[in-house]
């Protein structure tokens, strides 16, 4: 059954607040950081992404990024930019974006619930991804950002939530420059916190649905702080780590998209007629064309936009992987014609997000940087939560969660 532990969050004042919130390491390039923390020196960028005050071109991953990460982090609490709560508590934040408001809680999970399988994952990690994570919490010694469960929607807690921001004033409550709210409040009362707790004592299992990186940074973190104690117990704070727990029914996942650098050395002609073996191709002209349901995909190619209906058998509707649109696109247009075979490591293939809207496909093929795009419908909730109880891994990024998390509201110090 799912743990949630209340505790001493480190914050910042509130005048403040929305200088320091920022968006989460992963989703900006050093550059972007850089550019987004110039002339702020309360974002929260200065430790997540700490190279943006060394020289342009340092490796993000050398010893003197982490070490300024730790620098910067001492700094923001030496200078009360994070000051820590009196007592330990859970946290209420919502986001609203496009007229949608939803309310996460923010407590610690269990470093045993991960390794244990009742916090379930959806997809396999990279190890130099870890490895960075790793050393930055253990530097900081600290989880500065949170990470983003779900779980399966518990009346009582919908309840007690929806009691505290109707009846309470947030503590912090801002739009931040992309023009999505961010609204946080405390949650005080002892017997709240402690109903709460036995309510997701009820629950069999949580969900990452984004951070995976993060979760297996901050268990494995965990275990080695163990073995490094020799006096280890088990409740101290390096057994658990942040996490923002949204109920299931609030949540909505959006388009992961594909570019492609070349066609494999096919000409246009030549890979329009194999892609007809696994797909009925409509031609829909120069205006972006998104497709509309499972198994349709849109396609950008030489200035035209196709839709690609997948053909019956190239699915399975019994496997919960098979019947994945990512899966299709995967093994009969990235692997079969286009040749790529480890979405994971092909640099031939990136990633947008579907936050980017289409002209950001077409952008990339017009541009000459890329020779197609493939636009993808967005899987459901409930494909997700299925995949992660049959055990299984979905295929590399294939969910893109909107809004974003914004890191430094609270932080959770590991001692």
């Amino acid at each position: 059954m799912a743990i949630i532990k209340p505790f001493k969050g480190l914050r910042p004042p509130k005048e403040i607040a929305h200088l320091v919130a920022a968006r989460p390491y992963d989703v900006l390039s050093s550059d972007e950081a850089r550019q987004e923390a110039q002339g702020n020196p309360y974002s929260l960028l200065h430790i997540t992404k700490p190279e943006i005050d060394l020289p342009i071109g340092t490796d993000e991953h050398s010893q003197e990024v982490y070490l300024k990460a730790a620098e910067n982090f001492l700094m923001f609490r030496e200078k009360r930019w994070l000051v820590p709560d009196e007592k330990d508590l859970l946290y209420i934040y919502a986001q609203t974006m496009d007229g949608r408001t939803q309310y996460g809680i923010v407590g610690c999970a269990a470093v045993d619930d991960y390794f244990n399988g009742v916090i379930k994952r959806h997809e396999l990690t990279r190890k130099d991804k870890e490895e960075d994570r790793m050393k930055h919490v253990m530097i900081t010694n600290a989880n500065l950002e949170p990470v983003f469960f779900t779980y399966p929607a518990v009346k009582e807690i919908d309840e007690i939530v929806n009691q505290i921001v109707n009846t309470t004033s947030p503590v912090y409550d801002f739009t931040a420059p992309d023009g999505i709210g961010h609204h946080f409040w405390l949650i005080e009362n002892n017997d709240i916190i402690q109903k709460i707790v036995q309510l997701f004592a009820k629950i069999p299992h949580t969900y990452v649905a984004d951070g995976h990186h993060r979760t297996a940074a901050a268990a494995l973190v965990g275990a080695e702080k163990r073995r490094m104690n020799p006096n280890h117990k088990g409740d101290e704070e390096y057994n658990f780590f942040m996490a923002v727990h949204f109920p299931d029914n609030q949540l909505r996942i959006i388009d992961y998209n594909r570019v492609v650098k070349d066609l494999n050395g096919l000409s246009k002609e030549e890979f329009l007629e194999k892609l007809k073996q696994h797909f009925v191709i409509v031609e829909k002209g120069q205006q972006p064309y998104k497709p509309s349901r499972m198994h349709e995909f849109s396609m950008y190619l030489d200035g035209r936009w196709y839709s690609l209906e997948a053909l019956a058998h190239t699915y399975d509707e019994n496997d919960p992987i098979d019947v994945l649109d990512v899966t299709i696109l995967s093994r009969y247009i990235l692997d079969e014609i286009l040749g790529i075979k480890d979405l994971r490591t092909d640099k031939r293939i990136d990633f947008v997000g579907g936050i980017r809207g289409m002209q950001e496909l077409s952008r990339r093929v017009n541009s000459g940087e890329m020779a197609v795009a493939f636009a993808l419908y967005p899987v459901s909730l409930k494909q997700l939560m299925a995949i992660a109880d049959s055990g299984r891994i979905m295929p590399p990024k294939t969910t893109w969660f909107e809004p974003k998390l914004r890191s430094g509201l609270v932080v959770h110090l590991l001692d």
